[in-house]
């Protein structure tokens, strides 16, 4: 499995369709769809529709070849050695004429190993229509944070926060999707009095610190011993280990790195980057840092680990470096 890639595995589903295909050496690629111009910055597979056998593998074309694309997940079986060995050994045996110096032990699992395996009756690809993304810049963990919550629903349902509604025989939830965080109690509509408003999908770690009266979420993981204090707003957001929010700070499309700290009615926020919903089969699109005209491209602010955000500051799509205290506001900068 590539580090890159974040997904909803079906490990199970990928086993049972390799114990079909037969003994011997069988491979098992993960692929999924991809739009006409995406598949070209992906691995291109091409299969027999019959047998889903691999006939024709390329990785990263200049040109179209097909829309099924490689995931970068892999079901091997102890024979694919046999073939790397023969990669490993055609390495050793080149001549290199270059001066710098270059390691012959390295192997490129798709360009020396898929690509000769097409064709040769051992390499099957295995469709998916799960949720699949790669994860090549900082923002894209945003994108693929929403997802694993969601995911959580579904099988682990016990990870995600609730909101604890104190039992009273006076007390109803108020049915209203705008203000679906609020009770009525002895008569009055009130926030929930026993923790944090919840809203969607939120992950929070058991030794971080949550005021009760702060809103998080939806798609909001807060790491260890991380401390939220009154007021604050999250959406759309990952706060990891150790990190200090103040009163009434509220961070949206952000990643605040380990032991940061936001001061008091601080604003940080970032753009999202999320693929074309109108465009089936859509990745998400890795944008360069910056445009042609060498301007900051908007996207998810990332703050690096030990920063200090002053309070009253907003902070709008900034990549911020680690060890940095902040003096002012800063918008569309990469701060050294």
């Amino acid at each position: 499995m590539n580090g890159d890639v974040c997904c909803d595995l079906p490990l199970e589903e990928m086993l049972e369709f390799h114990k079909c295909l037969g003994t011997g050496d069988r491979f098992l690629i993960m692929a999924t769809d991809a739009t006409r111009q995406q598949s070209m910055k992906f691995g291109c597979i091409v299969e027999d529709p019959n047998t889903h056998e691999v006939m024709h593998y390329v990785e990263k074309p200049a040109t179209f070849v097909s829309t099924t694309i490689n995931c970068g997940l892999y079901l091997f079986t102890p024979g694919i050695f046999k073939f790397i060995r023969i990669a490993f050994l055609e390495h050793q045996n080149q001549l290199n004429y270059d001066l710098r110096p270059s390691c012959k032990e390295t192997i490129h699992l798709e360009r020396e190993i898929c690509q000769p395996l097409a064709g040769s009756g051992t390499l099957f690809v295995y469709h998916t229509n799960r949720f699949w993304s790669q994860i090549k810049f900082a923002g894209a963990v945003i994108y693929a944070n929403r997802h694993i919550l969601s995911l959580y629903e579904r099988t682990h349902p016990h990870r995600l926060a609730k909101m604890s509604i104190p039992s009273s025989s006076n007390l109803q939830m108020l049915d209203d999707p705008i203000n679906s965080s609020l009770v009525v109690m002895n008569g009055k509509c009130q926030p929930s009095i026993c923790g944090p408003i919840i809203i969607g999908h939120v992950f929070i770690h058991p030794t971080a610190s949550i005021d009760r009266t702060a809103v998080i979420g939806p798609n909001v993981s807060i790491g260890e011993r991380a401390v939220i204090q009154a007021g604050v707003r999250l959406r759309e957001c990952i706060v990891l280990r150790d990190v200090e929010i103040r009163a009434h700070a509220c961070c949206l499309n952000a990643v605040i790195g380990w032991n940061t700290v936001i001061g008091e009615w601080a604003r940080v926020e970032g753009t999202p980057n999320d693929p074309n919903p109108n465009k089936q089969f859509t990745k998400l699109e890795v944008l360069p840092v910056f445009n042609v005209k060498g301007q900051l491209n908007p996207s998810i602010t990332v703050i690096g680990s030990n920063v200090e955000i002053p309070p009253e500051v907003i902070v709008l799509n900034c990549i911020v470096l680690p060890h940095k205290e902040l003096s002012q506001s800063a918008r569309n900068q990469i701060i050294l």
